[in-house]
């Protein structure tokens, strides 16, 4: 192992040394340093997020080992729970790095930063465009790496064993790690082609806020075609007449090249194959083309036009949520999630799964030709609708939108903590309860009796003020105003727990609502026994923000050290020993 990263550390010394400093600037950056505490542990942020990569490959390589010996003698199942294995570990790779990509938008291409420090130093374009590519590449890399960590491993092992040949396990393990890098390459190249012509066409400034909707759209795009695509398990589905999805979407055409690759695709399919190919050369040949453009005329763009330009004057309305200081921080709120970048990619995560869901659930009531009565899927699917939202942006709130105009926060804090508690849980309830209980009661519309759907929209709308009370608990700052500290909590052990947890309580909540529903007195219980919660979690944040300052900085909990030296007159040693106090030395 020493000899192993002595020889990788020579050929890393081999580099030029513009590019090593660059490549680990450029690799650091991934994560928004001016929004992270001054004692930030971000390798440890990254690497909370590696483990739970590691731990989905983990989970989805159980598959194999446990199903895929009981269908050895079954070719149709082993057939049909192959390919749809090979299709479920192609989308999900693909979910995941357009989610990576969408994250690092901005981090291929030249920003004002890197022209003003780099501009005026001997650096040329080309070591600043290799070093961005090479950190962007590492960090896909790693993503690929960390995801396929199991399931390179146990899935051409089951698939291998199938092969006539005594090469069928080296054949498969090939096939399936090409395959992977290039659906990562080709959705990696088709994302920096739109990118790059989008710059190349329009102003800076105009491109600025375009790719901000660009983002949002490829995140929804992303996860909406994970959630709502069909899973096609058998050649003969993918040859029937009338399905566009299989012609239309990469997935699909990604599942054709590893079946390609490991010699199990039949002729009629060989297209599939083929659209990869084509696809993967295109795409490729754009994001070539659009980086060298971009650093060739883009880079002078972005010194010489403005990022922002001053609004347009005249008479403007903004509406009123209370008090001056309610509005305040409302709007603010808003706003910030509307012109940052980063808020946006992080609230866009918990919207684009609430959309997905909510747009399988619109799939589902289109399909449908006469209301239907309510069912426990759609009572868990609205509450985990609800619980996202309020706790996705409640999160959100962690990330500052500037910490150096802190100071002015700071300086006009003329209220007590307890109102701006009160404007805080105004936000939630108007940017995440309010939004999600109208998408709710759009898609209840087809659920019948009318009264079972009145019960349950009162029951969400009362369950959104209880997680907003929630997520208050101890949350004494400004939102978009304090920094933020990764790596001070287990995110890996967090993430799923809370998944968990999440899909438990729809369950259960969905299972005991249902039969409670028609009767008005178990009704009347329910929503009183919501009630009588949000009022003392309501109590309670009123009690300890009377009390509460406001923090703008997060910093971890001071831990004394102390090696109890502790002097004691020798009358008090007895009575001191005796209480348990103090200890004599």
């Amino acid at each position: 192992m020493g000899k192993l990263s002595e020889s990788m550390r020579k050929v890393i010394e081999l580099l030029p040394l513009q590019f090593r400093i660059l490549f680990r600037q450029f690799l650091l950056r991934v994560v928004d340093l001016e929004a992270l505490s001054v004692q930030a542990d971000v390798p440890r942020f990254l690497g909370q997020f590696a483990s739970i990569l590691i731990f989905i490959s983990l989970c989805a390589a159980a598959g194999p080992l446990v199903v895929g010996e009981r269908l050895a003698s079954l070719p149709e199942a082993y057939l049909s729970f192959a390919w749809g294995g090979e299709q479920t570990l192609i989308s999900g790779l693909i979910l995941v790095i357009g989610l990576v990509i969408v994250i690092t938008w901005d981090s291929t291409f030249p920003d004002r930063r890197d022209v003003m420090v780099l501009a005026p130093l001997p650096v040329r374009a080309r070591t600043i465009l290799i070093a961005k590519v090479a950190a962007s590449a590492s960090l896909l890399g790693l993503t690929i790496l960390t995801l396929n960590f199991a399931t390179g491993i146990a899935w051409p092992f089951l698939l291998g064993s199938h092969h006539e040949s005594a090469w069928g396990y080296l054949q498969s393990f090939a096939a399936y790690w090409l395959t992977m890098i290039a659906a990562s390459t080709f959705l990696y190249c088709a994302v920096l082609t739109v990118q790059g012509f989008t710059a190349l066409v329009l102003p800076r400034r105009i491109f600025l806020g375009f790719s901000a909707f660009l983002q949002l759209a490829a995140f929804g795009i992303f996860l909406s075609a994970f959630f709502l695509q069909p899973s096609i398990t058998t050649p003969a589905q993918m040859e029937a007449a009338g399905n566009h999805w299989v012609a239309w979407s990469p997935s699909f055409w990604f599942l054709g090249l590893f079946n390609q690759l490991n010699g199990t695709l039949p002729r009629e399919l060989r297209w599939l194959a083929l659209r990869a190919w084509v696809g993967l050369v295109i795409v490729m040949t754009g994001a070539v083309a659009s980086l060298l453009l971009c650093y060739l005329r883009t880079m002078r763009r972005t010194v010489e036009e403005p990022d922002l330009v001053p609004g347009a004057r005249g008479w403007r309305w903004t509406p009123r949520f209370g008090s001056r200081l309610d509005t305040a921080i409302v709007l603010f709120s808003l706003r910030s999630l509307m012109r940052s970048r980063q808020h946006r990619v992080a609230m866009a995560f918990y919207l684009a799964v609430i959309c997905s869901i909510a747009l399988w659930w619109l799939r589902v009531e289109l399909a449908i030709a006469t209301p239907v009565a309510l069912s426990e899927e759609f009572l868990t699917a609205t509450m985990i609708m609800m619980s996202l939202g309020v706790f996705g942006l409640r999160s959100v709130f962690s990330l500052p939108i500037s910490l150096h105009a802190n100071w002015m926060l700071r300086a006009t804090q003329l209220c007590s903590s307890e109102k701006y508690v009160n404007a805080t849980r105004k936000v939630l309830l108007f940017l995440a309860v309010g939004p999600l209980w109208i998408i709710s009661a759009l898609l209840a519309l087809d659920f019948r009796p009318w009264s079972h759907v009145a019960v349950h929209l009162v029951l969400l709308a009362l369950l959104g003020w209880v997680f907003v009370e929630v997520s208050l608990v101890n949350f004494y700052k400004v939102p978009f105003t304090c920094s933020y500290l990764p790596g001070k909590v287990h995110m890996q052990v967090v993430f799923w727990c809370f998944l968990f947890l999440l899909v438990i309580f729809g369950m259960v909540s969905a299972e005991i609502e249902l039969p409670w529903l028609g009767d008005r007195v178990r009704s009347g219980a329910m929503i009183a026994f919501v009630v009588s919660v949000g009022l003392g979690i309501l109590e309670f944040n009123r009690r300890r923000a009377k009390s509460a300052v406001l923090y703008f900085e997060e910093l971890p909990a001071e831990v004394i050290t102390t090696l109890g030296l502790v002097w004691v007159r020798p009358s008090e040693q007895r009575t001191t020993a005796m209480n348990g106090k103090l200890r004599p030395f």
